[in-house]
């Protein structure tokens, strides 16, 4: 039992379905459902990491019972989300999943004059239509089956706020908390549980990926932060899964972020709440101040690095 004696969700003998399966977050998570006596289907695009990741789950099953399965697929169209869906149904039995997380998504940091279109297309797919459209098919699914399952996006802490060189990302992540608070109340009508975690910075494979393409001043701003490993990430947002949070967060900054923005959506404790709330209108200017100083004294390398790349008259 969670607090006010509301019961907790357990994973044990249900059918759960990761996107983003393969690698980072989505393993993580991935694995502790199995150690938690799951069934669990994990689609990605990269074929050779979704077996390495069924070969890591068998290593920590439970029961001889339990089901795993991977399937290839990109998921950023309806089409090949909705394909992708149905062929984790067909291979479960033809059992909608009870719970669907979305751990799939991609970020490639740069300052925005120096962005394609298609980056910034791309961007919005990475961080946002590549979880919406698998919701999408997933809570058709869910309300024509009755199903009463549960959805859990991924944001970022770059969801309640913001920093240089995250114009195609950031954007992404708030679209996705729009979305998630807006499925809160209107999948109520087919009892669908939506939740959203936003992790800080997680030490996996695609963070350094993006760190090849970020930005000297983003990452000097990010020096302090000291993140969370992609296992450290899966236990804080199974955790609040299961606690049936709304908003999810697995570190004290994030947390602060949250009780400040926190909007129409639920909040937690109300006095812990308030006093987060009262120490961010502390706090977050300051924050604000020192990285609004960083970035005014990186103006003369910016200048060069604008001159050598031809983006200066």
């Amino acid at each position: 039992m969670s607090c006010f004696g509301k019961r907790t969700w357990d994973p044990k003998g249900k059918h759960c379905y990761v996107t983003g399966g393969s690698t980072g977050l989505g393993l993580a998570l991935s694995t502790l459902l199995v150690q938690q006596g799951a069934d669990v289907s994990i689609v990605a695009r990269n074929e050779k990491n979704l077996k390495a990741a069924i070969e890591k789950l068998e290593t920590v099953r439970q029961s001889k019972d339990q089901k795993f399965a991977y399937y290839s697929y990109s998921l950023t169209s309806a089409r090949e989300s909705q394909e992708a869906l149905q062929a984790v149904i067909a291979g479960h039995n033809g059992e909608t999943p009870d719970g669907v997380f979305l751990c799939a998504g991609g970020s490639k940091p740069k300052f925005f004059v120096e962005m394609s279109g298609e980056e910034l297309v791309q961007g919005m797919d990475m961080g946002y239509w590549v979880q919406a459209w698998t919701a999408w098919a997933a809570s058709k699914e869910m309300a024509r089956t009755r199903k009463k399952g549960k959805i859990c996006f991924v944001s970022s802490t770059l969801g309640y706020m913001s920093l240089i060189g995250y114009a195609s990302y950031s954007p992404a992540k708030h679209a996705l908390r729009g979305l998630a608070d807006t499925l809160r109340f209107e999948l109520q009508l087919y009892n669908i549980d939506v939740q959203i975690f936003f992790p800080c910075t997680m030490y996996t494979p695609g963070y350094e990926e993006e760190n090849k393409t970020k930005p000297k001043i983003t990452l000097k701003l990010e020096e302090s932060d000291s993140g969370l490993t992609a296992e450290q990430a899966a236990h804080a947002m199974l955790a609040g899964i299961k606690d049936h949070h709304s908003h999810i967060t697995g570190d004290w900054i994030t947390t602060v972020f949250r009780a400040s923005t926190k909007g129409a959506s639920p909040g937690r404790f109300f006095l812990k709440d308030w006093a987060l709330n009262i120490f961010g209108c502390i706090a977050l200017p300051i924050w604000r101040m020192t990285v609004d100083r960083e970035i005014n004294g990186h103006v003369a390398e910016h200048e060069t690095y604008l001159e050598e790349r031809g983006l200066r008259a």
